[in-house]
């Protein structure tokens, strides 16, 4: 392997498995969706990551950032978004205590829709102005200069989306394979509650960082 692609897998690796809101999300839709709403969750933060990729290849991203209202304004919405899926988790968690036991147990889990998991994934990856400045600080120090680079620069973000997406649905897959156990009432609620809690963390710190 090339030493220049190794220090970028290196460093990827290193991001992909610091925790954030993917993987906040990609736990809670688990808990809330199964292994099908986990997994879809993680395509659609990978889509959103190609999207990223793509934009940044094209110069597009540089001028985002070079603006400082449009980059707050996604920032802001990006914090806004994460703080409303924590609120809905918080409120399931809370309102799951209302049930007595019997209708608890009777009570069909939740299900989450593939859609709606993938469209949550999506739109919490491209409103995460973070992933913008990532990949733009980050893929140019590895491109190769000339007219290759933009087929480059796409090659070093398939790479981070590949290794991304496997991280994430394996996440999803481990929290699945414990199902039984996390779908008792009282597990799942502060499971919930505590996805919630670090969603809502997560965007508060998000809306509040300055540049």
């Amino acid at each position: 392997m090339d030493t220049s692609l190794l220090a970028f897998a290196s460093i990827s690796i290193f991001v992909i498995v610091t925790p954030g809101p993917d993987t906040a999300l990609t736990v809670r839709n688990t808990l809330v969706g199964g292994r099908r709403g986990g997994v879809f969750t993680a395509l659609g933060i990978v889509i959103g990551q190609a999207i990223w990729v793509f934009a940044t290849s094209l110069g597009i991203v540089a001028v985002l950032l070079a603006s400082e209202p449009v980059f707050h304004a996604v920032r802001l919405g990006g914090a806004a978004y994460l703080i409303y899926l924590g609120g809905r988790s918080l409120y399931e968690a809370v309102h799951a205590g209302r049930w007595n036991d019997v209708a608890a147990e009777a009570r069909p889990a939740q299900r989450l829709p593939s859609p709606v998991a993938f469209g949550q994934g999506l739109a919490s990856d491209l409103s995460n102005p973070k992933m913008a400045a990532f990949f733009t600080s980050l893929l140019p120090q590895f491109a190769i200069p000339g007219d290759g680079a933009f087929w480059h620069l796409m090659m070093l973000g398939g790479v981070f989306c590949g290794m991304a997406f496997t991280w994430l649905a394996l996440y999803a897959l481990a929290v699945a394979r414990a199902g039984d156990f996390l779908r008792r009432r009282n597990v799942r609620r502060v499971l919930e509650g505590l996805m919630g809690a670090a969603l809502i963390g997560l965007g508060l710190r998000i809306a509040s960082e300055h540049r």
